[in-house]
């Protein structure tokens, strides 16, 4: 089973579909078999990179096909919810980008359709792979910190005042995600949802009620770079209720000088509190505990390597089970992204319904 093979379609073939393709590549009995773009140039460059002998331009071409077992979806925001809606009709296995759609109905509708069909579903919340974030949960559920009652959740990028990753003035990948009108909601839907899944998987409790604050700053002349309008918000700074009794605020900006792509958890609970860091790649977790709690001590944990979500989907492919976090995490996370931005237009408090 183990070995049991596995074909793979990638759904855009921008810079993350390489990220896709070359972790899938490294898994054994797993084959990247063809790319789809509507873009022929990208399509043509990411075929000549990963040597496929296949490429589509259009999903129902490669639907048409049907070589492949699974498919990554890597479309830009707007576009997964039509095109996943696809691939679980044709009984397709999908990892979809975050977030897995813009709004809650899409979202919810493709969980749906996913449980329907039956097919193992998957959103590609990559910081799940991070080792802090991983054993972190795991100490939490064990009980190791007790009754959680605050934490403090921080996603802090920089690329709008310095080009650590390129020119966001001048190049699609960068300007497209400043633009409503290009399919994105900002910063909130872009690493909001990272944030939102990295707090709330650790404290192991959804979202009972959120206010939240968006705004969206001067970046060029008259608001626009050519086709771009840049009216997406550029930081987010929110406060919510969980389930579990606990309340925090998690921000996220990409104005935070000095900080390339910075993650940060402070999480407390009735017995001790955790420090969770992703930082330049690396991640670390901190813990004050036990008698460390009472003189104010906090000490480095080791932390095991966490297996990728890009190994977890295969797994479950093979064995026919389930993997998170699936369509269902998805969707509760973007009901909470659209009750900030509600909140936000508002100005008022959102209650959630956790199903």
């Amino acid at each position: 089973m183990s070995d049991t093979p596995v074909r793979l379609l990638i759904l855009g073939t921008g810079n993350m579909a390489r990220t896709h393709a070359k972790a899938f590549s490294e898994i054994d009995g797993v084959s990247v078999v063809a790319g789809v773009d509507t873009n022929a140039q990208n399509l043509a460059m990411f075929k000549d990179a990963f040597g496929l002998r296949h490429g589509f331009q259009t999903l129902e071409r490669a639907l048409d096909w049907d070589g492949f077992d699974a498919a990554c979806n890597v479309t830009p925001d707007r576009v997964h919810h039509a095109t996943t809606l696809s691939l679980l009709a044709a009984k397709k296995h999908v990892l979809c980008e975050k977030p897995l759609a813009t709004n809650y109905a899409d979202a919810f509708e493709m969980s749906c359709a996913a449980e329907l069909a039956g097919v193992v579903n998957m959103v590609n919340l990559t910081y799940r792979n991070v080792p802090a974030l991983a054993h972190a949960a795991a100490m939490v559920a064990q009980g190791t910190i007790g009754e959680i009652r605050h934490f403090d959740a921080s996603y802090l990028q920089s690329w709008l005042t310095q080009p650590a990753w390129g020119d966001w003035d001048k190049e699609e990948q960068w300007l497209w995600r400043m633009s409503t009108a290009h399919g994105s909601n900002g910063t909130l839907g872009d690493v909001g949802i990272h944030i939102l899944d990295f707090a709330t998987h650790i404290a192991g409790s959804s979202v009972t009620d959120v206010s939240g604050r968006l705004h969206t700053f001067d970046k060029a002349p008259g608001g626009a770079i050519g086709e771009y309008v840049l009216d997406a918000n550029d930081s987010v700074a929110m406060h919510v209720a969980l389930e579990n009794g606990a309340i925090g605020v998690v921000h996220a900006t990409r104005f935070a000088s000095g900080h390339i792509n910075d993650i940060r958890l402070q999480i407390y609970g009735t017995l001790g509190g955790l420090d969770v860091e992703f930082t330049n790649n690396q991640s670390r977790l901190r813990a004050s505990v036990g008698a460390d709690m009472r003189t104010g001590k906090w000490v480095e944990i080791d932390t095991p390597p966490a297996t990728t979500l890009y190994q977890k989907f295969i797994d479950a492919i093979r064995t026919g089970t389930p993997a998170e976090p699936g369509f269902a995490r998805g969707a509760s996370l973007q009901k909470v992204l659209d009750a900030v931005a509600t909140s936000d237009r508002e100005n008022q408090r959102i209650a959630i319904q956790v199903t």
